[in-house]
C-alpha cells in the first residue's frame, strides 16, 4: 500500500507522458496535490485528467523548461496557490528523445552545434533553474525533497556526447545541491531508472524493421520497468524517515525497490539492473550467458564506477 502523501504539494516537470506522467500518477495515488508541466496544452490536460483520477489533485501548467520566464511563473503560481508550500520537486523534463532516436549513429562532430542545447537546455539547465526556485521555498520551510531523473549515461557513454555530459552533470547537480541544502533539512537525490517501456519506446520498437538491432533492443526491454515504478520509488523516498542519509546520492530504482519491498505496478518483480545476468544482455556477444547466471549475483557499484574512472 502506497505511503500517504495527503496534504503534500509536488511539482513534476515534463509529465505529459513517459516517466514524468508515471511519477505524477503515483504521487496522485498517494494523495498528493501534483502540478505537472509540459509544452503542449492538449496532451498535458489529458495527462492531468488521468493523474487526477488516481485520487489526488492535479494541476496542469503549460511550461517550457527552456524558458526562464515560464519556470519563474510556474513556481510563483505554486507559492501563491499553496501558501508557500512545496514538498517535492521532480526534475524530469527532457526535450530531445526524438532527436536522439533520429541521430543514433552520428558522432559529436557530425551534429550541428545547436545539438548541445537540444539535449541539455531543458534536461539540465532547466533542472537547475527549477531547483533554485524550489529550494527557496523548501529552505523557508526547512523540509523538502528534490529528485532529478538521470541515467547510467552519467557513468558511461550512451547515445551521444551531449547526453552523457548532461546526465553526469545531473548527478553532480544533485550531489552539490544536497551539500548546501543539508543543514536546511532538504534532500536532493539523482534517480536512475532502468530500461523503461515508455510510449515512445513502445512506438519505436513496433516500427523497427526486423534486424539485429531490433533483437538487441528487444532483449534490453524484455523485462523493462513501467513508467510508474519511478513514481513508486519517489513516494517511498518521501516517506522515509532516514531520507537525509540518502541525500546527494545516485539511487537506482531497482535498489529502492529492494529497499522498500516494491513491485512494479503490473505485479512483476523489479529487474536488478546491476545483476551480472542483466548486464550481459547489453553485450550481444555475452547475452547467451544470461541464461545460466542467477539474478542475485550483482556487480558491486564500485566496479561500475571504476569503468568511468578519470584517474
Amino acid at each position: 500500500m502506497a505511503a500517504s502523501l495527503s496534504g503534500k504539494v509536488c511539482v513534476v516537470t515534463g509529465a505529459s507522458r513517459g516517466i514524468g506522467k508515471g511519477i505524477a500518477l503515483q504521487l496522485s495515488e498517494a494523495g498528493a496535490t501534483v502540478y505537472i508541466t509540459g509544452r503542449k496544452e492538449g496532451t498535458l490536460v489529458q495527462a492531468a485528467q488521468e493523474v487526477q483520477s488516481r485520487g489526488g489533485k492535479c494541476i496542469p501548467v503549460v511550461c517550457d523548461s527552456t524558458k526562464d520566464d515560464d519556470i519563474q511563473l510556474l513556481f510563483e503560481r505554486v507559492r501563491r496557490e499553496q501558501k508557500g508550500r512545496l514538498d517535492i520537486l521532480v526534475n524530469n523534463a527532457f526535450a530531445a528523445v526524438q532527436t536522439i532516436i533520429a541521430n543514433q549513429k552520428k558522432k559529436f562532430w557530425e551534429f550541428p552545434v545547436t545539438f548541445w542545447d537540444d539535449i541539455n537546455n531543458a534536461g539540465l539547465r532547466g533542472h537547475y533553474i527549477c531547483s533554485v526556485y524550489a529550494a527557496r521555498m523548501m529552505v523557508e520551510a526547512q523540509r523538502g525533497l528534490i529528485v532529478i531523473i538521470s541515467s547510467i549515461g552519467g557513468l558511461m557513454h550512451a547515445f551521444n556526447v551531449p547526453y552523457g555530459v548532461g546526465k553526469e552533470a545531473c548527478d553532480r547537480l544533485a550531489a552539490d545541491c544536497a551539500m548546501e541544502l543539508r543543514k536546511h533539512g532538504v534532500a536532493y537525490v539523482s534517480l536512475w531508472p532502468g530500461a523503461v517501456l515508455t510510449e515512445t519506446v513502445e512506438e519505436y520498437l513496433s516500427n523497427m524493421e526486423s534486424s539485429g538491432q531490433q533483437s538487441e533492443y528487444q532483449r534490453i526491454f524484455s523485462n523493462a520497468e513501467t513508467p510508474e515504478l519511478s513514481g513508486k520509488c519517489i513516494v517511498s523516498l518521501a516517506a522515509d524517515r532516514n531520507l537525509m542519509k540518502l541525500s546527494g546520492k545516485v539511487l537506482l530504482t531497482c535498489d529502492l525497490a529492494r529497499r522498500y519491498g516494491l513491485r512494479d505496478v503490473d505485479g512483476r518483480s523489479v529487474s536488478q539492473f546491476t545483476s551480472l545476468r542483466n548486464l550481459c544482455v547489453f553485450f550481444p556477444s555475452l547475452a547467451w550467458l544470461s541464461r545460466f547466471i542467477p539474478e542475485f549475483i550483482r556487480i558491486p557499484k564500485w566496479i561500475l564506477t571504476l569503468s568511468a574512472s578519470k584517474f
